[in-house]
Protein backbone atom coordinates (compact mmCIF):
# COMPACT_ATOMS: atom_id res chain seq x y z
CA UNK A 1 0.00 0.00 0.00
CA UNK A 2 2.71 1.95 1.06
CA UNK A 3 4.58 1.32 -2.06
CA UNK A 4 1.10 2.37 -4.71
CA UNK A 5 0.97 5.71 -2.23
CA UNK A 6 4.41 6.55 -3.19
CA UNK A 7 4.05 5.69 -7.31
CA UNK A 8 0.68 7.85 -6.93
CA UNK A 9 2.24 10.94 -5.42
CA UNK A 10 5.71 10.34 -7.74
CA UNK A 11 3.19 10.59 -10.57
CA UNK A 12 0.89 12.93 -9.37
CA UNK A 13 3.98 15.93 -9.28
CA UNK A 14 5.42 14.72 -12.53
CA UNK A 15 1.80 15.40 -14.03
CA UNK A 16 1.62 18.75 -11.83
CA UNK A 17 4.90 19.95 -13.14
CA UNK A 18 3.95 19.05 -16.98
CA UNK A 19 1.00 20.97 -16.80
CA UNK A 20 2.67 23.56 -15.72
CA UNK A 21 5.24 23.45 -18.21
CA UNK A 22 2.86 23.42 -20.56
CA UNK A 23 1.24 26.74 -19.54
CA UNK A 24 4.52 28.33 -19.85
CA UNK A 25 5.09 30.89 -22.50
CA UNK A 26 8.76 29.11 -23.03
CA UNK A 27 10.95 25.80 -22.15
CA UNK A 28 13.63 26.98 -21.69
CA UNK A 29 14.98 30.73 -20.97
CA UNK A 30 18.71 31.40 -21.28
CA UNK A 31 19.34 34.44 -18.94
CA UNK A 32 21.96 36.71 -18.42
CA UNK A 33 24.69 35.75 -21.47
CA UNK A 34 26.78 37.52 -23.83
CA UNK A 35 25.29 36.68 -27.31
CA UNK A 36 26.70 36.82 -30.49
CA UNK A 37 24.85 36.26 -33.37
CA UNK A 38 26.78 37.29 -36.58
CA UNK A 39 23.85 36.91 -38.97
CA UNK A 40 21.65 39.36 -37.03
CA UNK A 41 24.31 41.63 -35.89
CA UNK A 42 23.91 40.83 -32.02
CA UNK A 43 27.32 41.03 -29.72
CA UNK A 44 25.75 42.25 -26.48
CA UNK A 45 24.03 40.75 -23.38
CA UNK A 46 20.51 39.24 -23.79
CA UNK A 47 18.07 36.68 -22.63
CA UNK A 48 17.55 33.36 -25.13
CA UNK A 49 14.07 32.15 -25.08
CA UNK A 50 13.42 28.88 -26.28
CA UNK A 51 9.45 27.16 -27.10
CA UNK A 52 8.62 23.95 -29.42
CA UNK A 53 12.19 23.15 -30.64
CA UNK A 54 12.53 27.11 -31.51
CA UNK A 55 13.98 30.59 -30.86
CA UNK A 56 11.22 32.27 -29.11
CA UNK A 57 12.55 35.94 -28.50
CA UNK A 58 16.15 37.22 -28.17
CA UNK A 59 15.67 39.99 -25.81
CA UNK A 60 16.93 41.94 -22.75
CA UNK A 61 15.22 40.81 -19.39
CA UNK A 62 12.93 38.05 -20.53
CA UNK A 63 10.64 37.46 -17.32
CA UNK A 64 11.91 34.60 -15.92
CA UNK A 65 8.73 33.03 -14.57
CA UNK A 66 7.35 32.92 -18.13
CA UNK A 67 9.78 30.07 -18.57
CA UNK A 68 9.65 26.24 -17.34
CA UNK A 69 13.27 25.96 -17.09
CA UNK A 70 15.72 28.40 -16.71
CA UNK A 71 19.61 28.11 -17.94
CA UNK A 72 21.80 30.72 -16.03
CA UNK A 73 24.66 32.20 -18.37
CA UNK A 74 25.80 34.61 -16.94
CA UNK A 75 29.23 35.46 -17.38
CA UNK A 76 29.31 33.07 -20.60
CA UNK A 77 28.67 33.23 -24.59
CA UNK A 78 25.62 32.23 -25.67
CA UNK A 79 25.86 31.62 -29.33
CA UNK A 80 24.14 29.73 -32.17
CA UNK A 81 25.31 25.86 -32.16
CA UNK A 82 28.56 25.48 -33.82
CA UNK A 83 28.81 23.90 -37.31
CA UNK A 84 31.90 22.06 -38.18
CA UNK A 85 32.61 22.06 -41.47
CA UNK A 86 34.98 19.86 -42.32
CA UNK A 87 34.23 16.23 -40.14
CA UNK A 88 34.79 12.61 -40.70
CA UNK A 89 32.00 10.18 -38.98
CA UNK A 90 30.91 7.80 -41.63
CA UNK A 91 32.26 5.52 -38.71
CA UNK A 92 32.21 1.62 -38.77
CA UNK A 93 33.93 -1.76 -38.18
CA UNK A 94 35.18 -2.32 -41.67
CA UNK A 95 38.78 -1.84 -43.16
CA UNK A 96 37.48 1.22 -45.30
CA UNK A 97 39.36 4.01 -44.04
CA UNK A 98 36.92 7.24 -43.24
CA UNK A 99 34.19 5.76 -45.36
CA UNK A 100 32.60 3.28 -42.74
CA UNK A 101 35.86 2.36 -41.27
CA UNK A 102 37.94 3.00 -37.93
CA UNK A 103 39.16 6.08 -38.83
CA UNK A 104 36.22 7.94 -38.90
CA UNK A 105 34.04 8.82 -35.23
CA UNK A 106 30.39 8.22 -34.40
CA UNK A 107 29.11 12.01 -34.25
CA UNK A 108 27.34 12.03 -31.11
CA UNK A 109 29.90 11.78 -28.89
CA UNK A 110 32.59 14.45 -29.21
CA UNK A 111 30.14 17.42 -31.24
CA UNK A 112 27.66 18.32 -27.96
CA UNK A 113 30.70 18.28 -25.39
CA UNK A 114 31.98 21.11 -27.75
CA UNK A 115 28.58 22.96 -28.43
CA UNK A 116 28.66 21.92 -31.61
CA UNK A 117 25.15 21.25 -33.16
CA UNK A 118 25.99 20.31 -37.05
CA UNK A 119 28.37 18.96 -38.64
CA UNK A 120 29.27 18.11 -42.40
CA UNK A 121 31.02 15.01 -43.41
CA UNK A 122 33.71 15.69 -45.86
CA UNK A 123 33.49 13.56 -48.42
CA UNK A 124 33.69 9.76 -46.15
CA UNK A 125 31.27 8.71 -48.73
CA UNK A 126 30.50 8.77 -52.21
CA UNK A 127 27.50 8.21 -54.07
CA UNK A 128 27.99 4.61 -54.00
CA UNK A 129 28.53 4.12 -50.20
CA UNK A 130 26.07 7.40 -49.45
CA UNK A 131 23.15 5.11 -48.24
CA UNK A 132 24.71 3.15 -46.16
CA UNK A 133 26.21 6.23 -44.32
CA UNK A 134 22.74 7.65 -44.12
CA UNK A 135 21.23 4.73 -42.89
CA UNK A 136 24.27 3.68 -39.99
CA UNK A 137 25.04 7.25 -39.31
CA UNK A 138 22.83 10.17 -40.07
CA UNK A 139 19.17 8.72 -39.64
CA UNK A 140 20.82 7.41 -36.07
CA UNK A 141 22.52 10.53 -34.84
CA UNK A 142 21.19 13.40 -32.74
CA UNK A 143 23.83 15.75 -34.08
CA UNK A 144 22.75 16.88 -37.71
CA UNK A 145 25.00 15.29 -39.97
CA UNK A 146 25.19 16.37 -43.22
CA UNK A 147 27.72 15.77 -45.91
CA UNK A 148 29.92 16.62 -48.90
CA UNK A 149 29.50 13.56 -51.14
CA UNK A 150 33.21 12.41 -52.21
CA UNK A 151 33.50 12.80 -56.36
CA UNK A 152 35.11 8.61 -55.96
CA UNK A 153 32.07 6.71 -55.96
CA UNK A 154 33.06 4.34 -53.05
CA UNK A 155 34.12 7.36 -51.18
CA UNK A 156 37.25 7.81 -48.91
CA UNK A 157 38.41 4.54 -48.54
CA UNK A 158 41.96 4.78 -48.76
CA UNK A 159 44.52 3.89 -51.84
CA UNK A 160 44.13 2.88 -54.35
CA UNK A 161 40.54 3.37 -54.26
CA UNK A 162 40.91 7.08 -53.86
CA UNK A 163 43.46 7.42 -57.14
CA UNK A 164 41.13 5.64 -59.48
CA UNK A 165 39.83 8.43 -62.16
CA UNK A 166 37.63 6.03 -63.41
CA UNK A 167 35.66 6.14 -60.43
CA UNK A 168 35.31 9.65 -60.60
CA UNK A 169 31.56 10.08 -62.10
CA UNK A 170 30.07 13.73 -62.28
CA UNK A 171 26.84 12.78 -63.49
CA UNK A 172 26.17 10.28 -60.87
CA UNK A 173 27.45 11.86 -57.97
CA UNK A 174 25.30 14.65 -58.81
CA UNK A 175 22.44 12.83 -59.21
CA UNK A 176 23.14 11.26 -56.08
CA UNK A 177 22.97 14.72 -54.31
CA UNK A 178 20.08 15.99 -56.18
CA UNK A 179 18.00 13.04 -55.13
CA UNK A 180 19.23 13.73 -51.22
CA UNK A 181 19.27 17.84 -50.77
CA UNK A 182 18.49 17.80 -47.63
CA UNK A 183 21.67 16.12 -46.72
CA UNK A 184 23.91 16.87 -49.20
CA UNK A 185 25.74 19.92 -49.41
CA UNK A 186 28.35 19.50 -52.20
CA UNK A 187 31.44 17.36 -53.49
CA UNK A 188 34.72 16.70 -51.88
CA UNK A 189 38.25 15.93 -53.58
CA UNK A 190 40.80 14.38 -51.27
CA UNK A 191 43.79 12.34 -51.38
CA UNK A 192 44.82 12.41 -55.47
CA UNK A 193 48.35 11.80 -55.67
CA UNK A 194 49.41 11.50 -59.10
CA UNK A 195 50.08 15.68 -61.13
CA UNK A 196 46.37 15.63 -63.19
CA UNK A 197 43.92 18.36 -63.19
CA UNK A 198 41.20 15.88 -64.58
CA UNK A 199 39.70 15.36 -60.52
CA UNK A 200 39.59 18.63 -60.25
CA UNK A 201 37.42 18.61 -63.51
CA UNK A 202 35.04 16.29 -62.35
CA UNK A 203 34.55 17.36 -58.83
CA UNK A 204 33.75 20.69 -60.42
CA UNK A 205 31.87 19.15 -63.27
CA UNK A 206 29.25 17.93 -60.01
CA UNK A 207 28.72 21.02 -58.84
CA UNK A 208 28.09 22.82 -61.83
CA UNK A 209 25.82 19.86 -62.30
CA UNK A 210 23.85 19.97 -58.67
CA UNK A 211 24.89 23.90 -58.19
CA UNK A 212 26.19 23.13 -55.15
CA UNK A 213 30.10 24.02 -53.73
CA UNK A 214 33.03 21.87 -53.93
CA UNK A 215 35.86 21.37 -51.54
CA UNK A 216 39.25 20.73 -52.25
CA UNK A 217 41.75 18.26 -49.89
CA UNK A 218 45.19 19.53 -52.85
CA UNK A 219 48.12 17.62 -52.05
CA UNK A 220 50.07 15.20 -54.07
CA UNK A 221 53.03 12.77 -53.27
CA UNK A 222 56.68 13.26 -52.76
CA UNK A 223 57.24 12.31 -56.07
CA UNK A 224 56.97 15.50 -58.02
CA UNK A 225 56.34 18.63 -57.21
CA UNK A 226 52.73 19.85 -56.19
CA UNK A 227 50.46 21.00 -58.04
CA UNK A 228 49.77 25.40 -57.87
CA UNK A 229 47.37 26.20 -55.80
CA UNK A 230 47.09 29.87 -57.88
CA UNK A 231 45.96 27.82 -60.75
CA UNK A 232 43.93 25.81 -58.95
CA UNK A 233 42.02 29.24 -57.86
CA UNK A 234 42.28 31.08 -60.91
CA UNK A 235 41.59 28.37 -63.48
CA UNK A 236 39.05 25.88 -61.98
CA UNK A 237 37.24 26.71 -58.57
CA UNK A 238 34.55 29.58 -58.94
CA UNK A 239 33.35 32.15 -56.14
CA UNK A 240 31.70 30.13 -52.81
CA UNK A 241 33.96 26.86 -53.72
CA UNK A 242 35.91 25.61 -50.30
CA UNK A 243 39.53 25.10 -50.13
CA UNK A 244 40.41 23.46 -47.08
CA UNK A 245 43.80 22.71 -45.05
CA UNK A 246 44.79 26.10 -45.92
CA UNK A 247 47.20 26.37 -43.22
CA UNK A 248 49.24 23.55 -44.30
CA UNK A 249 53.11 22.77 -44.55
CA UNK A 250 53.88 19.69 -46.25
CA UNK A 251 56.00 18.76 -49.00
CA UNK A 252 52.96 17.17 -50.96
CA UNK A 253 51.21 20.39 -50.59
CA UNK A 254 51.54 23.74 -52.31
CA UNK A 255 51.58 26.05 -49.12
CA UNK A 256 49.96 29.59 -48.73
CA UNK A 257 52.93 31.35 -47.22
CA UNK A 258 56.35 31.04 -49.78
CA UNK A 259 58.61 28.55 -47.10
CA UNK A 260 61.72 30.90 -48.43
CA UNK A 261 60.55 34.43 -47.39
CA UNK A 262 57.72 33.92 -45.27
CA UNK A 263 55.57 36.04 -46.58
CA UNK A 264 51.76 35.72 -47.90
CA UNK A 265 51.53 34.73 -51.88
CA UNK A 266 50.49 37.67 -53.34
CA UNK A 267 46.96 35.99 -54.71
CA UNK A 268 45.58 34.32 -51.48
CA UNK A 269 43.84 37.88 -50.61
CA UNK A 270 42.38 38.51 -54.24
CA UNK A 271 41.44 34.61 -54.67
CA UNK A 272 39.53 35.06 -51.33
CA UNK A 273 37.90 38.50 -52.24
CA UNK A 274 36.88 36.78 -55.68
CA UNK A 275 34.71 34.42 -53.16
CA UNK A 276 37.12 31.60 -52.90
CA UNK A 277 36.26 29.87 -49.13
CA UNK A 278 38.84 29.31 -46.79
CA UNK A 279 38.49 26.36 -44.25
CA UNK A 280 41.00 25.49 -41.54
CA UNK A 281 40.76 21.64 -41.71
CA UNK A 282 42.98 20.93 -38.61
CA UNK A 283 43.19 17.62 -38.72
CA UNK A 284 45.83 15.15 -37.68
CA UNK A 285 48.56 16.68 -40.45
CA UNK A 286 47.35 20.11 -42.12
CA UNK A 287 48.11 23.12 -39.66
CA UNK A 288 50.92 24.75 -39.38
CA UNK A 289 51.69 27.86 -37.46
CA UNK A 290 54.41 28.96 -39.53
CA UNK A 291 51.38 29.06 -41.97
CA UNK A 292 49.16 30.60 -39.77
CA UNK A 293 50.73 33.39 -38.01
CA UNK A 294 52.26 34.65 -41.21
CA UNK A 295 48.85 34.93 -42.90
CA UNK A 296 46.95 36.17 -40.38
CA UNK A 297 49.29 38.81 -40.12
CA UNK A 298 48.97 39.66 -43.62
CA UNK A 299 44.85 40.05 -43.37
CA UNK A 300 44.51 36.50 -44.97
CA UNK A 301 41.74 35.03 -42.09
CA UNK A 302 39.65 31.82 -42.48
CA UNK A 303 36.60 31.86 -43.39
CA UNK A 304 35.64 28.63 -41.59
CA UNK A 305 36.76 26.57 -38.77
CA UNK A 306 36.31 23.35 -39.81
CA UNK A 307 38.45 20.57 -37.50
CA UNK A 308 38.63 17.91 -39.88
CA UNK A 309 37.51 15.64 -37.08
CA UNK A 310 38.97 11.72 -37.01
CA UNK A 311 40.59 9.15 -34.92
CA UNK A 312 44.10 10.53 -35.85
CA UNK A 313 43.25 14.42 -34.78
CA UNK A 314 40.68 13.75 -31.62
CA UNK A 315 43.65 13.43 -29.06
CA UNK A 316 46.18 15.43 -31.27
CA UNK A 317 46.80 19.21 -31.33
CA UNK A 318 43.53 19.67 -32.82
CA UNK A 319 41.65 17.60 -30.38
CA UNK A 320 37.91 19.68 -31.18
CA UNK A 321 36.37 22.49 -32.41
CA UNK A 322 36.56 25.27 -29.24
CA UNK A 323 40.15 23.94 -29.27
CA UNK A 324 40.95 25.22 -32.67
CA UNK A 325 39.13 28.58 -31.40
CA UNK A 326 41.21 28.99 -28.93
CA UNK A 327 44.22 27.99 -30.83
CA UNK A 328 43.08 31.61 -33.59
CA UNK A 329 42.14 33.70 -30.26
CA UNK A 330 45.94 33.15 -29.20
CA UNK A 331 47.20 33.83 -32.33
CA UNK A 332 45.59 37.36 -32.70
CA UNK A 333 41.47 37.03 -33.83
CA UNK A 334 38.90 38.27 -30.88
CA UNK A 335 35.96 36.22 -29.95
CA UNK A 336 33.36 37.39 -32.15
CA UNK A 337 35.11 36.49 -35.13
CA UNK A 338 36.19 33.01 -34.56
CA UNK A 339 32.63 32.34 -33.65
CA UNK A 340 31.21 34.16 -36.35
CA UNK A 341 33.50 31.81 -38.76
CA UNK A 342 31.82 28.51 -37.15
CA UNK A 343 28.23 29.57 -37.14
CA UNK A 344 26.74 31.64 -39.73
CA UNK A 345 29.91 32.09 -42.29
CA UNK A 346 29.05 27.54 -42.50
CA UNK A 347 25.72 28.40 -43.12
CA UNK A 348 26.78 30.58 -45.85
CA UNK A 349 28.86 28.38 -47.04
CA UNK A 350 27.00 25.19 -47.17
CA UNK A 351 23.84 26.86 -48.40
CA UNK A 352 22.11 26.39 -45.11
CA UNK A 353 20.65 30.04 -44.16
CA UNK A 354 18.71 28.60 -41.38
CA UNK A 355 21.49 27.59 -39.58
CA UNK A 356 23.99 29.08 -37.34
CA UNK A 357 21.97 31.78 -35.84
CA UNK A 358 19.45 32.85 -33.06
CA UNK A 359 16.73 34.36 -35.45
CA UNK A 360 13.45 33.98 -33.95
CA UNK A 361 11.76 31.21 -35.41
CA UNK A 362 14.92 28.78 -36.39
CA UNK A 363 15.95 25.91 -34.90
CA UNK A 364 16.98 25.84 -31.01
CA UNK A 365 20.58 25.00 -31.82
CA UNK A 366 22.59 26.85 -28.99
CA UNK A 367 25.68 26.68 -27.35
CA UNK A 368 26.92 28.24 -23.94
CA UNK A 369 30.33 28.62 -23.92
CA UNK A 370 32.74 30.08 -21.46
CA UNK A 371 35.79 31.48 -22.16
CA UNK A 372 38.68 30.64 -19.75
CA UNK A 373 41.54 33.19 -18.51
CA UNK A 374 45.20 32.01 -17.80
CA UNK A 375 48.50 31.30 -19.34
CA UNK A 376 47.40 27.81 -22.22
CA UNK A 377 49.99 26.56 -24.60
CA UNK A 378 48.33 24.90 -28.04
CA UNK A 379 50.55 22.97 -30.81
CA UNK A 380 50.06 22.54 -34.19
CA UNK A 381 50.87 18.96 -36.16
CA UNK A 382 54.46 19.82 -36.28
CA UNK A 383 55.11 20.38 -32.16
CA UNK A 384 55.44 24.22 -32.64
CA UNK A 385 54.00 25.55 -29.44
CA UNK A 386 52.06 28.41 -29.15
CA UNK A 387 50.82 30.81 -25.85
CA UNK A 388 47.73 32.29 -25.43
CA UNK A 389 45.56 34.10 -22.59
CA UNK A 390 42.30 32.24 -23.24
CA UNK A 391 40.56 29.11 -23.72
CA UNK A 392 36.76 28.11 -24.57
CA UNK A 393 35.27 25.70 -22.65
CA UNK A 394 31.40 24.30 -23.61
CA UNK A 395 29.01 24.44 -20.46
CA UNK A 396 26.20 23.62 -22.36
CA UNK A 397 24.38 22.37 -25.67
CA UNK A 398 20.77 22.37 -26.83
CA UNK A 399 19.70 20.33 -30.02
CA UNK A 400 16.48 21.37 -31.55
CA UNK A 401 14.98 23.01 -28.18
CA UNK A 402 16.61 19.80 -25.68
CA UNK A 403 19.44 20.14 -23.27
CA UNK A 404 21.97 17.60 -24.82
CA UNK A 405 25.04 18.46 -22.67
CA UNK A 406 24.95 20.02 -19.47
CA UNK A 407 28.40 20.44 -17.96
CA UNK A 408 27.66 22.12 -14.73
CA UNK A 409 24.26 21.58 -13.79
CA UNK A 410 23.72 25.48 -15.26
CA UNK A 411 19.77 24.51 -16.46
CA UNK A 412 17.65 24.85 -13.04
CA UNK A 413 13.28 24.25 -13.05
CA UNK A 414 12.12 28.28 -12.24
CA UNK A 415 10.91 28.83 -9.14
CA UNK A 416 7.57 29.41 -9.73
CA UNK A 417 6.77 25.76 -11.53
CA UNK A 418 8.15 24.17 -8.57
Amino acid sequence: MKRISFLLLSGLIMLAVFVQAQTKTYSILIKGGHVIDAKNNINELMDVAIQSGKIAAVAKNIDPSLAAQIVDAKGMYVTPGLIDLHAHVFAGTDDRGLSGGFSALAPDPYTFRSGVTTVVDCGGAGWQSFDRFKKNIIDRSRTRVLSFLNIVGDGMRGNPYEQDINDMDAKKTADKALANKDIVVGFKLAHFAAASWVPVERVVEAGKLADMPVIIDFGGDNTHAPLSIETLFTKYLRPGDIYTHVYTELVQRDPVVDLNTRQLKPFLIPAQKRGIIFDVGFGGGSFNFNQAIPSIKAGFLPNTMGTDLHTGSMNGAMKDQLNVLSIFLSMGMDIQGVISRSTWAPAQAIKRPELGNLSVGSGADVAILTVRNGNFAFKDIAGNRNEGKQRFECEMTIRNGRIVYDLNAIASTSAQSK
